[in-house]
């Protein structure tokens, strides 16, 4: 996966008696998953022009457990989460950063009962530290005056109250904004959490993927903005049932201030 400059791992930092400021989490999506590799390179060039001295685990790196978890399989999760607790341990991270709420979730509330305790950070909310702090300087670019609606994914929004920050960013952008009926505390699941993305729907008369891209395709938006990989692909293929995919994009938010940096 190449992004044009060298990323390097925790291991290559320790090689030189280092420990990165910031571990940059890619999680299972943000590696393997085609459409969530450009998230990752998307906010990798972030960190790149931000000058921000970061790392990844690379090969080093284990799924967090979280679908493992949420399908009930708690002995599962226990053994991948202390398998990546005793890596990032022995490497001295401290603050973690990464693109997917289930990750962030994961490592922020249940890691630390299991002897990881970081920093933990979403990466909507360090970039909104970045522009905050003047490190990181967005216009709108290609995305002003453009109508967007933003979807809170429930690991960011519900389970750890975080709505301001991709607002706040999408502000900065100089976007027009369209919230959907459903949003905030109040805002419907794109369908995947809970380890749905991983088995067969239950029997309904819609799909809940279908329902949410419907709700955002009323508001008029020509970009569905996200926050999370599982949102991404749920949302795309809602979009697509709806046969819109060459008329609307879903973007996530990394994504929209990279293009809009020329990144």
């Amino acid at each position: 996966m190449s992004v044009g400059f060298e990323i390097k791992t925790a291991a290559q930092y320790a090689a030189e008696g280092k420990v990165p400021e910031v571990l940059f989490f890619v999680g299972c999506a943000g590696s393997f998953d085609e459409r969530a590799q450009k998230i990752t390179k998307a906010f990798a060039k972030i960190l790149n022009h931000c000058n921000i001295d970061f790392a990844i685990l690379g090969q080093e790196e284990g799924c967090t457990g979280d679908p493992a978890k949420r399908a009930g399989n708690e002995f599962l999760f226990q053994m991948l989460a202390m398998n990546n607790i005793a890596v990032l341990n022995g490497y001295g991270i401290k603050k973690i950063v990464t693109a997917c709420p289930h990750c962030f979730n994961t490592l922020k509330n249940e890691y630390p009962s299991l002897g990881g305790q970081y920093e933990v950070v979403h990466h909507t909310q360090f970039l909104q530290q970045l522009i905050n702090d003047g490190v990181l300087k967005v216009e709108g670019g290609a995305f002003k005056g453009k109508k967007i609606t933003y979807h809170d994914s429930c690991y960011l929004g519900r389970s750890n109250n975080e709505y301001v920050a991709p607002r706040r960013i999408l502000e900065v952008l100089d976007v027009e904004l369209h919230e959907m009926k459903r949003c905030k505390s109040s805002g419907l699941c794109c369908g995947a959490g809970g380890a749905q993305m991983f088995k067969e729907a239950e029997k309904g008369n819609k799909e809940i993927n279908i329902e949410r891209a419907e709700e955002a395709l009323a508001t008029g938006a020509n970009i569905i903005a996200a926050n999370c990989p599982f949102c991404m692909t749920m949302l795309r293929d809602g979009v697509k049932n709806q046969n819109k995919e060459d008329s609307v994009q879903v973007l996530d938010i990394a994504e929209l201030v990279a293009q809009a940096n020329d990144l």
